[in-house]
C-alpha cells in the first residue's frame, strides 16, 4: 500500500493534509485513467491558491500542469492568444506586457492558475475575465470527451461560472484562448491605481505602469502566502437590489457601495467585517488579517476546520447584524 502525499505545498493556507496519490497532467493523454469516473472519485487542483483542505483528503488530486502560449490569431489591433491551464496566471500577465498585448494589466498578481481562471471569472480593480474570454478546451472527464467552451457557454458572472454549477468537477480546463488589443485601454478609476500613479507623478500611464500600480496595492494589502499561509480574499464582495442598499444606507450611512452590473449594489464585504470588529482578530493560529479583514490566515499549524469555523462566525456576525449573507470565494474541500 503506498503511503499518504502531503499536501501541504499545495495549497497557500499550508493545511498540513494529504491524499491517496496526485496524478501530473500535462497533456490531455494523461488524463485517460480518470476517463469514465465521477466529480466526488477525484479533485481537481490548479495552483492551489483558492481552496480550503477541512480534513485528511480521500481523494486521488489530479494536478493540471499543462503549459504553452502562443498567438493563434492577429487581427490587426486584436490578437487572440491560447494559454496552457498549467501555467501560472501573473507569469502570462508579465509575457502579454512584454508582447504589448494589452487588457489584463489590472488583473496583474492574482495567484492560481490559467484553467482556475475561468472558473472564477477572475477580477480586480474594475476588470473581470471575462471581458477578454474567448473560449477554453476542456476535457469531460465522465465520458473522456475533448470540448470547447465559449464565453456564452462559460455563464460568467460576478466570480462565478458553469464551471461551479452543472460543470463544477466535470471538466478540466486544458487550454484558455484570451482576445486581447495591441492598443492600451487605461482603466485607473477604481481602487487606489489613481492615487498610486498620482503618488509617482505619473499622469499618462501605460499599461506596464497600471500593472505595477497594481502589484504594489496587493502587496501593500494581502499577506505573502510564503509567509503567512491564506487563499487571498476569503469572501466575495456583496450584490444586492437597490431597494436593500437604500434600507441598509437609513440604518448604516456611512455603508459604501459601488454600482455593479444588471442595477445591482456592489457592497464590500471587508467594510462589514471591520465594521463588526473581526479584523486583526486571532483565535490559535487561525485569525482574520490585520491589514485586510477579506483574508483570512493560518499563523503556522491551523487546521481547515478552524479556519472554516472561524469563517462561519463571520459570516453569522454579518447575517445577525446588517441582514446581509456572505459567500466564500474559497473552495472548500471535505
Amino acid at each position: 500500500m503506498s503511503l499518504p502525499v502531503s499536501l501541504k505545498s499545495s495549497n497557500s493556507f499550508s493545511i498540513d493534509s494529504h491524499c491517496p496519490a496526485i496524478y501530473y497532467i500535462r497533456h490531455e493523454n494523461d488524463l485517460l485513467p480518470f476517463y469514465g469516473r465521477k466529480p466526488e472519485d477525484y479533485y481537481i487542483l490548479g495552483g492551489g491558491t483558492n481552496i480550503l483542505l477541512m480534513s485528511e483528503i480521500s481523494r486521488p488530486v489530479i494536478k493540471v500542469e499543462i503549459k504553452g502560449r502562443e498567438v493563434i490569431h492577429d487581427e490587426g489591433d486584436q490578437i487572440v492568444i491560447r494559454v496552457g491551464g498549467g501555467e501560472n496566471w501573473h507569469a502570462i500577465v508579465e509575457w502579454t506586457l512584454q508582447q504589448g498585448f494589452y487588457g489584463l494589466e489590472n488583473l496583474s498578481l492574482i495567484p492560481g492558475t490559467v484553467g482556475a481562471a475561468p472558473v472564477q471569472n477572475i477580477g480586480a480593480y474594475g476588470v473581470e475575465l471575462q471581458e477578454v474570454f474567448v473560449r477554453c478546451e476542456a476535457v469531460h472527464i465522465p465520458d473522456g470527451k475533448m470540448i470547447s467552451i465559449n464565453k456564452e457557454g462559460a455563464k460568467m458572472a460576478y466570480r462565478d461560472s458553469i464551471f461551479k454549477h452543472e460543470l463544477r468537477g466535470k471538466v478540466l480546463i486544458t487550454y484558455v484562448h484570451l482576445k486581447l488589443s495591441k492598443k492600451p485601454n487605461i482603466r485607473v478609476s477604481y481602487g487606489d491605481i489613481s492615487k498610486v500613479l498620482e503618488s509617482k507623478k505619473i499622469l499618462n500611464p501605460s499599461p506596464a505602469e497600471v500593472s505595477e500600480a497594481v502589484i504594489s496595492i496587493r502587496r501593500s494589502k494581502l499577506p505573502d502566502p510564503a509567509v503567512l499561509g491564506n487563499a487571498g480574499s476569503f469572501f466575495k464582495n456583496i450584490l444586492t437590489d437597490s431597494l436593500t442598499h437604500q434600507k441598509l444606507l437609513e440604518k448604516f450611512p456611512d455603508l459604501p457601495s459601488f454600482p455593479a452590473d444588471h442595477g445591482k449594489v456592489k457592497i464590500p464585504s471587508a467594510w462589514l467585517i471591520e465594521k463588526l470588529g473581526w479584523k486583526g482578530f486571532r483565535e490559535g493560529d487561525a485569525g482574520c488579517h490585520k491589514d485586510q479583514a477579506l483574508v483570512l490566515v493560518n499563523y503556522g499549524n491551523a487546521t481547515g476546520i478552524e479556519i472554516w469555523n472561524l469563517a462561519q462566525r463571520i459570516m453569522r456576525s454579518v447575517h445577525e447584524h446588517f441582514g446581509l449573507k456572505l459567500e466564500c470565494e474559497v473552495n472548500i474541500w471535505n
